[in-house]
């Protein structure tokens, strides 16, 4: 769970972001753009960064505010499953793909594996997870996928490729996904009726 302050800044983050468009007057823009601005001070006040690039950071998000959707695979071999370590943080969805062609994509990318999604596995608020703080609303979309051969392209984006049994996890990036939902997926493998997990 978010700590208050960051759960306050995404809410009034979202309200100046929704108000800029649709402001009638001076005033009123003037009073969105003051309340973008405390929302940087803060978010520069709670982390490691600079007030212009809290700046940056939420003027990149212009329009109506949504939450940002993501997308996983869990790919399996046999009772193992495939991790990659990536270079950085990823998988939003493109704009144009479905959220199970970006599950497929993503996988291709980053391990060379030609895959297709099956299943949904799960559709997880980010937010009610374990995960460190952000300043993104994020829905968690994980699908599973089969392999459909062996990868042909040595050209990836992942630093590291491998297939892991449930008992012999290497250490993960808390940011992509929770030991727990990763647990979810192995069980989810092993029991094929089970229903998609949500929020």
């Amino acid at each position: 769970m978010d700590p208050d302050w960051l759960r306050w800044v995404k809410r009034l983050a979202a309200i100046a972001q929704d108000g800029l468009p649709y402001a009638t007057d001076g005033y009123d823009l003037g009073r969105y753009e003051q309340l973008r601005e405390v929302v940087a001070e803060i978010l520069a006040s709670h982390s490691t960064g600079s007030i212009e690039r809290a700046r940056k950071l939420l003027e990149l998000e212009t329009g109506p505010a949504t939450p940002k959707v993501d997308v996983r695979a869990a790919v399996f071999r046999g009772d193992r499953i495939l991790l990659v370590k990536e270079p950085e943080d990823g998988g939003w969805s493109d704009v144009g793909e479905t959220a199970a062609e970006g599950a497929v994509r993503e996988v291709y990318e980053e391990s060379g594996y030609r895959v297709r999604a099956v299943r949904l596995f799960s559709a997880y608020d980010r937010d009610r997870h374990d995960h460190p703080p952000i300043p993104y609303h994020v829905y968690k979309l994980v699908y599973l996928c089969e392999i459909l051969g062996e990868p042909i392209s040595p050209d990836i984006e992942a630093d590291g490729v491998g297939f892991f049994g449930e008992h012999e996890l290497p250490e993960i990036s808390l940011s992509r996904v929770t030991p727990a939902q990763v647990r979810r997926f192995f069980e989810h493998h092993r029991r094929r009726a089970l229903q998609a997990d949500f929020d």
